[in-house]
């Protein structure tokens, strides 16, 4: 009898037709997976095999748009979740219901955050880093059915961390290999990597809240390694060494088969020749190790960023580790083919202008000859194909000022601004200080800038565009100032919305750090920096509206209408006992 050994997690749910969905499970050998649903809904799916492990991703159909219904899975007809005794309620598939768009459309939850780390606690009434954000949501949703809970989670990185292993883990490789060999303590290969994500989602709330809210991944540095594509200094060292390409190979295999694919539409999934490649051969392990070796070797080669609509809400999930151009000189966030997707699809369903102007000779944002960009006249009338623009990226857009200023200092003394030994100097304190944020990559900052202000601009401009980000370990709310901006500012409104970590800790040093970046005092000493550097003079400025805040997290954004409200919630030791609860930190609305 086959046997589940991973999942369910709820993946695809349609909101163009609110009838179908996916559901990804691995099991431990080859079978026919299906998912039955109460109300006479389902699919089947025959598992694939990658490097010994079988898994298959469940189209299912016939769902009742509007409605919910509790499913089962089933291996080779024998039902393997619900697990036996289980203290959590039956796992469901919640669909939307088109066409309710006017009058009062339905409310859209975002949940989001990243960084979570999985470890378990050594001590079950003690974990060291405080509660687990998701495991918290987990336990209020299964205490209390009734809440509102979220329409999709969307988890920016650091989903696994492949360089900062558990006690568990480490004595796991142990058995395998010698760890006093590199990587050491780090995962090796795939089979290591599957071990990362048995602990994460095995792990029994978060199992079973991924079985019941659909979810958006993307990845960061830390599923794969701490500093991922910092620079071409650093991809040159990582590719010299004798374990680096199994490592690479390995991470971009496993995020595939874990994360990647369940992003995907069932439309997306049947024109992805890899994945019919995959499903068709005995073994699909080469097909998809050529596929990683092609994809690390050319950013240019595939594209891990994706677009969903929730009915009026459009996200946007930005790849922005494997896109980079490294080469100094050229170096990029995004390939110019990624940034003219991105635009596209931001653009894709608003009146007015569909091209995009680059930071050229006349500044950010200035006009072409037949002013592609700009924004054109206020025309109240027209409504455009999305009221809500989120931009998914785990690293933030707008970030404390003085660790911005820092990083486009970098940037320009390891550009050659000041000379060969400063540049020296430059990249060992890119390496050191993890300074390869947006801000790190000038032309990609000003880019992405021009975008959101053309999308804001334009005929039918959404009413609110939010950066979605994680990665640097607390929450804040930042809100840029388009007073100087060369050209009309956007008319919607634009927040950097910043939610870290979901289970992980920071240093006193960084907290520290952090709270100076947005200091005066800072932005002065940001100035400095900027003057050394020779850095140009950005017509940008931003200022934080809420934080900053540390503790494990998410952030919800509930969008309704043109209407937008956003919670941070923290997760907290309940002092009544009964273990965790997650408590408001923020509550705040705004409109377009």
């Amino acid at each position: 009898m086959a046997g589940l050994r991973l999942g369910p997690l709820l993946r695809h749910v349609d909101w163009e037709t609110g009838t179908g969905a996916t559901v990804w499970v691995e099991a431990d050998r080859p079978c026919e997976a299906e998912v039955r649903c109460a109300d006479g809904a389902g699919g089947t799916a025959r598992t694939w095999r990658i490097a010994g492990h079988h898994y298959a991703l469940i189209p299912v159909a016939g769902l009742r748009p509007g409605g919910e219904t509790a499913y089962r899975v089933l291996l080779d007809g024998e039902q393997v979740w619900p697990l036996p005794d289980s203290p959590f309620p039956d796992s469901t598939i919640r669909t939307p219901a088109p066409g309710t768009d006017s009058p009062g459309p339905a409310p859209v939850r975002v949940a989001f955050g990243s960084c979570r780390w999985a470890a378990p606690p050594s001590d079950a009434s003690h974990d060291p880093v405080g509660p687990d954000a998701l495991d918290t949501l987990a336990q209020a949703l299964a205490r209390a059915p009734e809440l509102p809970r979220p329409d999709v989670l969307v988890l920016l990185g650091d989903q696994v961390y492949a360089d900062e292993t558990s006690a568990e883990t480490r004595a796991w490789l142990a058995e395998r290999r010698d760890l006093s060999e590199p990587p050491g303590e780090q995962v090796a290969d795939y089979e290591e990597y599957t071990r990362l994500y048995y602990e994460s989602w095995l792990d029994p709330e978060v199992r079973w809240l991924l079985s019941t809210v659909p979810s958006c991944m993307i990845f960061d540095d830390h599923d794969v390694i701490d500093d991922w594509n910092t620079s071409e200094a650093w991809q040159r060292r990582m590719r010299a060494t004798p374990w680096w390409r199994e490592r690479i190979l390995s991470g971009l295999m496993s995020y595939w088969v874990h994360q990647h694919l369940g992003n995907l539409s069932p439309a997306e999934l049947a024109a992805d020749p890899l994945y019919a490649e995959v499903r068709a051969a005995e073994d699909g392990t080469e097909a998809l190790r050529e596929f990683a070796a092609r994809a690390d070797a050319d950013p240019a080669y595939t594209r891990w960023s994706y677009r969903r609509d929730f009915g009026r809400t459009r996200l946007l999930m930005v790849d922005t580790r494997a896109a980079r151009v490294l080469e100094e000189g050229r170096r990029a966030m995004l390939t110019d083919k990624e940034l003219i997707w991105v635009r596209e699809q931001a653009m894709d369903g608003l009146g007015g202008a569909s091209g995009f102007p680059g930071p050229g000779p006349e500044g950010p944002g200035a006009p072409g000859p037949e002013g592609p960009g700009a924004p054109g006249p206020e025309e109240p009338g027209v409504r455009g194909g999305y009221d809500h623009l989120l931009l998914g990226t785990s690293l933030p857009w707008l970030l404390p000022h003085f660790v911005h200023d820092v990083e486009a200092w970098n940037a320009s003394v390891c550009g050659g601004r000041r000379g060969g030994r400063w540049a020296r100097i430059g990249e060992d304190l890119r390496q050191r200080g993890d300074l390869e944020h947006w801000a790190a990559f000038p032309e990609s900052f000003d880019a992405l800038t021009d975008t959101i202000a053309a999308v804001g601009g334009a005929p039918g401009a959404p009413a609110t565009i939010n950066v979605l980000s994680g990665d640097v370990h607390h929450a804040y709310v930042a809100t840029p100032d388009w007073s100087r901006w060369p050209s009309r500012p956007p008319r919607s409104q634009v927040r950097q919305l910043t939610c870290s970590p979901v289970h992980n800790s920071i240093y006193a040093s960084i907290r520290l750090g952090f709270r100076f970046g947005w200091s005066a005092a800072g932005r002065a000493l940001g100035r400095v920096f900027k003057r050394h550097g020779r850095v140009p003079h950005s017509p940008l400025s931003w200022h934080k509206t809420g934080g900053p805040w540390f503790g494990n997290q998410l952030m919800t954004l509930t969008l309704q209408g043109r209407s937008a409200h956003l919670r941070l919630d923290q997760a907290q030791s309940d002092p009544a006992g009964g273990g965790a609860r997650l408590v408001a930190a923020l509550e705040t609305d705004w409109a377009g």
